[in-house]
């Protein structure tokens, strides 16, 4: 190994990829730092045990690509060392955080998966409207949006109440929480390329956003405005930890998040998520999940939109 730059000769990389596919007939690229079996399934227990997040082991060089960055940030020479830093942080740390951050996926964008906000517009809003009508005039929202990355579905949320809760009459506010900090940063910003705002229309994007000039960016960026910004509250959250807020939420929007937890994880997620929501709440979820034989204390209404009945 270099010990200049904690690299492993060409001889050592070959040795890698040979351990690399050990037990499991894979063969892979060459790779720059040792990485064994042992490595691998220590971060997939450290990352199942603080975040409920389950590596198959499909996932082992995914797990070195989404790595492989911090050892290089932290000058270590290997997947061991880089290891024995998270034992030391088992309760907590900075370097913890940074390796689920990396570990963990974002996908979002604007109004993804298009008929939840229909549904939202065109069933929900009404009937949030109505009871406030039956009960004397309460005017209180409460939606929380769970994983919610870089903010975009929070923010597509609040663009979508907006116009029927503008008035100063309606207490609308949306938590939008996640595990990755460094996401959750640039929704606080609410800045985003021009390439993240694809599919929004001519009107939203006069309405909803202003342009604005970033250093180090070569096109005009958009910024989301004051008043669909002041709607939503981000916080840091890890979903298999202590939840500090009440409730009761009228509405959850959980999307693409449990298609990475096993089973008995999503049960007590989906129970917690009943504890805390209206007896009518409604709950959305991703496209590619199900409350099939996890949760029964939800009612199906449509295609990944339930409403708690228990």
């Amino acid at each position: 190994m270099d010990k200049e730059t904690g690299r492993l000769s060409l001889a050592q990389r070959g040795s890698a990829v040979k351990q690399s596919g050990k037990g499991n007939g894979n063969t892979t690229a060459p790779q720059e730092y040792l990485y064994t079996d042992e490595d691998f399934e220590f971060i997939r227990a450290l990352v199942y045990r603080h975040a409920g997040i389950s590596l198959s082991p499909a996932k082992r060089e995914l797990v070195y690509a989404r790595l492989i960055r911090r050892l290089r940030a932290l000058g270590l020479p290997s997947f061991a060392q880089y290891c024995a830093l998270l034992r030391q942080q088992e309760n907590g740390g900075e370097e913890l955080d940074h390796c689920i951050n990396a570990i963990t996926t974002n996908l979002t964008a604007f109004f993804r998966e298009a008929y939840h906000f229909e549904f939202l517009k065109n069933t929900v809003i009404p009937e949030l409207q109505e009871r406030a009508k039956k009960s004397g005039g309460l005017r209180r929202v409460r939606i929380w949006s769970a994983g919610c990355s870089s903010g975009e579905e929070p923010y597509s949320i609040a663009m979508t109440l907006l116009p029927y809760f503008a008035s100063g009459d309606w207490d609308c506010r949306i938590l939008a929480t996640d595990l990755d900090s460094d996401t959750l940063a640039i929704g606080e910003r609410g800045v985003y390329p021009a390439d993240r705002i694809t599919g929004l229309s001519e009107e939203q994007l006069k309405r909803y956003f202003e342009t604005v000039h970033v250093e180090g960016q070569r096109s005009v960026c958009y910024k989301v405005r004051p008043e669909v910004r002041a709607m939503v509250h981000f916080r840091r959250l890890n979903l298999m930890g202590q939840w500090p807020m009440k409730g009761s939420f009228d509405i959850i929007f959980c999307r693409n998040v449990v298609i990475y937890f096993d089973k008995p994880t999503q049960r007590r997620l989906f129970d917690r998520y009943a504890d805390i929501m209206r007896d009518d709440g409604y709950l959305f979820i991703g496209h590619a999940e199900s409350l099939f034989d996890v949760c029964n204390r939800f009612k199906f209404i449509a295609h990944t939109i339930y409403r708690r009945v228990g």
